[in-house]
């Protein structure tokens, strides 16, 4: 079947207009909470912690902020994007059109990823107002800043697609992902943990995550660099693996 180009960019372009209609609670609220994290944690607790690595603390958590919104922002906007019309019923007109689900998965979850990366890339050049931030591998970072965006993008996209109401979409990023980011080091390093806690730590997945950033950012990190990527592309091969399974089967769409 040939891919229908038309179609791919009705609907990547729909999901964009939408994010520039809700700039507000898109854009800005992210990097408001952002900013106000560098000014409590940076700023005035920064000035009481030590350096950590060399790095001053402020600097220290600009990637654990970074993961934090990549994490809930491609979630929240590709879950929300699937599950709306589901909601009011367009998702039928979606079934209905000559496009794969190849192309609807594609389209969904490349717009999903393109307004996470938008808000990430405002998140760093916020971050550069309030501390210094020195990038090493700046092709590292945008390779884990992509590859991060749409594998979590692609998991928002499972997410909408097995709720059935709102209350359910929100709980994996509320209750899971967000209690993950905060826990997995993301304002403190390992070694700042007792030992028992820094082996409960190792069973966080999203602590190989941040710290395969933060080795792109200063060249420091609690483990090796290939760990995070391999996790990574395992994670983001499950995702595609039980998206297809359940479009496949019309899980909770075309009943």
């Amino acid at each position: 079947m040939r891919f229908n180009y038309y179609a791919f960019i009705a609907m990547y372009a729909h999901e964009m207009d939408r994010f520039r209609r809700t700039l507000m609670q898109s854009l800005f609220s992210p990097v408001l909470s952002t900013s106000l994290y560098f000014i409590v944690f940076g700023s005035v607790i920064g000035g009481y912690v030590e350096k950590i690595d060399g790095i001053s603390y402020g600097s220290y958590i600009v990637p654990g902020l970074l993961m934090l919104t990549l994490l809930t922002q491609s979630i929240s906007n590709t879950s929300f994007s699937i599950f709306f019309p589901k909601f009011n019923g367009t998702i039928y007109e979606i079934l209905a059109a000559p496009i794969s689900t190849f192309e609807i998965v594609l389209a969904f979850v490349g717009a999903g990823a393109t307004k996470t990366l938008i808000v990430g890339v405002i998140i760093f050049i916020t971050a550069t107002f309030f501390v210094e931030v020195q990038v090493m591998y700046p092709l590292l970072m945008i390779f884990l800043l992509i590859l991060v965006a749409f594998t979590f993008a692609l998991f928002g996209f499972l997410i909408g697609l097995m709720s059935s109401n709102f209350e359910q979409m929100s709980i994996v990023p509320t209750l899971i992902i967000t209690p993950m980011v905060f826990l997995g080091g993301s304002l403190y390093s390992l070694d700042m943990l007792p030992e028992f806690w820094q082996t409960v730590t190792y069973f966080n997945p999203v602590v190989y995550l941040i710290n395969g950033l933060r080795f792109a950012f200063y060249g420091v990190s609690d483990f090796n660099i290939w760990i995070s990527v391999s996790l990574m592309v395992l994670f983001l091969i499950i995702c595609v693996t039980v998206v297809s399974v359940l479009l496949k089967k019309g899980y909770k769409i075309k009943t």
